[in-house]
């Protein structure tokens, strides 16, 4: 067996583990397991590891920062606040409360990524349906899920993806912004639309009137001023192109002190709290992606990506946005935007096709409960309330929802060249 044959294989192990996650292992641990059995064996060498796990410095600056904010935010009772905010304004209306649910999840995933949106956003809505006495609470619990890849490319903080996709070659935000906003609009309206016509039936529901909203901790208030003061921050970093990781991780890092220094205990209790086990999932992915370069595959990606460019970019970017977004749920968008990503650097492709793909990177997970890492994190924090979907459900919902929302998506990006 060759050794490239035997990477693909191991490779190939490792992503089936992170989506199935057999005997509840862990996922990081699947991708770092088959980065040590590749050294072990020698199909790499130390330094091709190291140089993988070097090029995500960023996204785990950016991830650490993200999850230091939204973990704050959540131990100081501001997403309970904000649900408890939206359920009191729903007065009893399930499809009004269905609207100020996802408009939350919009602005969560906007400022504070997708993945905040399905680890925090949905306990905080899961106990406001509780209070709200829903007895269908399925419909806004899915929203947490739908809406953190549906918004996930408003901003380049909204998603990690965005940052692999884009590598240290992140648009400033006065080129991404023109380049995405249509885009997005049409990602977040499509979705909303599509997913609450599958849910009318459950929206015929009555709520409970009159919620009352808990006074919002003056901790919650620091975590509130400190995601507005980051999300400045982050705007203006990108305006003037530099790298996003470093100024989310000290944000995040100066938020969690000034709540430290209010109370040390919980807010320590919160910091160990938080999904560390993301850092290595990520760096091992990034290793087996370096690992797959080795052989050659992302050079003949990046090839067939010039070939078709010079015969039609428009032709080469729906091909290759639609292609990536089906990917996305057979191998999880991160591996696979690692993939499409490097091969898009290596291709110097058009931005009309690195935009298509990261519209596919983006959006395409909303088909199937393994799409996405967000998606993944979103069903551990629903077994965390005692509530299962099951594939079929989700897939049933995402062939509804998701290839109309990933067309004209990718038909604004078109417009908005």
């Amino acid at each position: 067996m060759s050794s490239h044959l035997t990477i693909w294989i191991i490779v190939g192990i490792a992503v089936g583990g992170v989506i199935i996650r057999p005997f509840n292992i862990m996922e990081a641990v699947w991708p770092v397991g088959a980065a040590a059995v590749l050294l072990i064996f020698e199909l790499i060498t130390p330094q091709i590891a190291l140089t993988g796990i070097a090029k995500g410095t960023d996204v785990y600056l950016f991830l650490t920062g993200m999850m230091l904010l939204a973990e704050i935010a959540r131990k100081e009772g501001l997403f309970d606040w904000l649900a408890a905010l939206a359920t009191s304004y729903a007065n009893g209306s399930a499809r009004r409360l269905f609207l100020l649910t996802y408009i939350v999840g919009t602005v969560v995933t906007i400022f504070l990524s997708n993945d905040a949106t399905a680890v925090v956003l949905t306990p905080a809505v899961a106990a406001a349906v509780k209070t709200a006495d829903s007895k269908q609470p399925l419909p806004y619990l899915l929203i947490c899920a739908f809406v953190a890849n549906a918004a996930s490319f408003v901003l380049p903080i909204s998603n990690p993806a965005n940052l692999v996709i884009y590598a240290s070659h992140m648009p400033p935000l006065l080129l991404w912004l023109p380049r995405y906003s249509l885009p997005s609009a049409l990602s977040i309206i499509v979705t909303y639309l599509l997913l609450r016509w599958t849910q009318r039936g459950a929206l015929r529901q009555n709520l409970t009137k009159n919620v009352p909203v808990p006074a919002l901790r003056a901790g919650g208030k620091t975590a509130a001023a400190g995601i507005m003061a980051t999300a400045v921050v982050l705007l203006a970093a990108s305006a003037m192109d530099i790298q996003l990781g470093l100024p989310t991780a000290t944000a995040g890092a100066i938020t969690a002190a000034i709540v430290l220094a209010r109370d040390p205990v919980e807010t320590w209790r919160a910091v160990k709290e938080i999904s560390w086990g993301v850092l290595p999932l990520v760096a091992g992915l990034f290793v087996l992606v370096e690992a797959l370069n080795r052989t050659g595959v992302i050079a003949t990606i990046g090839a067939m990506l010039r070939d078709d460019a010079a015969h039609s970019t428009a032709a080469a970017a729906w091909g290759a946005g639609i292609v990536v977004a089906f990917a996305s749920n057979l191998a999880n968008n991160l591996p696979v935007g690692l993939i499409a990503g490097s091969a898009v650097q290596a291709a110097h492709a058009p931005d009309q096709i690195t935009s298509a793909i990261l519209i596919g990177v983006d959006v395409g997970p909303n088909l199937s409960i393994t799409g996405s890492l967000a998606t993944i994190l979103w069903l551990t924090a629903l077994r965390r309330e005692g509530q299962r979907v099951g594939a079929g459900t989700f897939l049933r919902l995402g062939i509804v929802v998701m290839p109309p929302a990933l067309l004209l998506a990718m038909a604004g990006a078109f417009l908005s060249r």
